[in-house]
């Protein structure tokens, strides 16, 4: 009997990781508004009734899957991660570190895009992501007391720091840039880009 019960157990859970994967793909495909819980069950050959087991309703399902992916971000960002390193150092292992998660998860990369400028991105408590918010702020902090970083508002920040490494990723994931020539973005291209971008960040 106990063997049976594991047994269903792990058939659930496969199931589950099933529709949440089917999930993401109809998000990014059809978009928040053309996605329905009905074309989802199809995709992943269950019931309907089978998808109530896991979400209340359409509205959970993609607020739950913006907590899993955003937390998944937030933990491969500070994967390896070294507080004691220097700003330079440890700038670069963030952006090693989410090119990788978002080249090998272009999907779930996608839909959190789409997450972040949604109107179910308000329905998330500011405590899902506090800690992510401790870490950077425990990390910029350090740099700006050791004279490894000028002091900028945060926007500033984000925009100088890492908005370079996403239009390369852009380029990549496009084949492409912008004048249509084949691109594929390579460790020594990333590392060209971080170079202008620490210039701008350091004293």
């Amino acid at each position: 009997m106990f063997i049976y019960i594991c047994a269903m157990r792990l058939r659930d859970e496969q199931k589950e990781l099933l529709v949440r994967t089917k999930a993401l793909e109809l998000l990014v495909a059809e978009g928040f508004n053309g996605f329905s819980m009905h074309k989802l069950a199809r995709a992943a050959n269950v019931s309907p009734a089978t998808l109530y087991i896991y979400f209340q309703n359409k509205e959970d399902l993609i607020v739950q899957l913006g907590i899993e992916v955003g937390q998944k971000i937030h933990e491969v960002t500070f994967e390896d991660f070294d507080f004691e390193e220097s700003f330079e150092a440890g700038l670069w292992k963030q952006w090693k570190n989410r090119a990788k998660y978002v080249l090998e998860n272009p999907i779930a990369a996608a839909f959190i895009e789409q997450f972040r400028n949604s109107p179910y991105k308000k329905k998330l408590g500011e405590e899902y992501f506090q800690e992510f918010r401790n870490n950077m702020t425990k990390f910029l902090k350090s740099a700006i007391k050791k004279g490894e970083l000028i002091p900028l508002p945060k926007e500033v920040f984000w925009t100088l720091a890492f908005a370079p490494l996403y239009q390369l990723i852009h380029f990549a994931q496009d084949g492409h840039n912008m004048a249509g020539e084949p691109f594929e973005l390579t460790e020594e291209v990333m590392y060209l880009t971080f170079k202008q971008v620490i210039k701008s960040l350091q004293p």
